[in-house]
């Protein structure tokens, strides 16, 4: 995917996403991968990784909004990354299967970062 697509789907104005356009912009890197996944599969994946992030403390944009659009979400979903110039933040980017629209975006701030 183009960079100039990708900035366009990230256009939302949630948090997650305004931010993962900010890193975008800021000259981080991007992936997104062929092939699809159920969105259920990924709901329940950051529903975990939704309470190890509490547990621990660690910073995280937008992962209960994500774990709610994607349980919600009845197709599958491509996914996308954004990883910040400073290596700060990842962002999970959750794509419509034709990679069309955004269905979910979230970020966690990394160790160190």
């Amino acid at each position: 995917m183009e960079r100039h697509l990708l900035v366009r789907l990230l256009a939302g104005g949630d948090e997650a996403s305004v931010a993962a356009l900010a890193a975008l912009r800021g000259g981080a890197t991007y992936v997104v991968w062929d092939g699809t996944w159920p969105a259920e599969f990924h709901a329940r994946t950051y529903a975990r990784r939704l309470r190890h992030t509490r547990r621990k403390g660690i910073e995280t944009l937008g992962l209960e909004r994500a774990v709610q659009l994607l349980g919600q979400h009845d197709q599958p979903v491509r996914l996308g990354q954004v990883t910040a110039a400073d290596r700060a933040w990842i962002f999970m980017l959750f794509l419509t299967e034709d990679g069309g629209a955004l269905v979910a975006c979230t970020g966690v701030r990394r160790a160190g970062g």
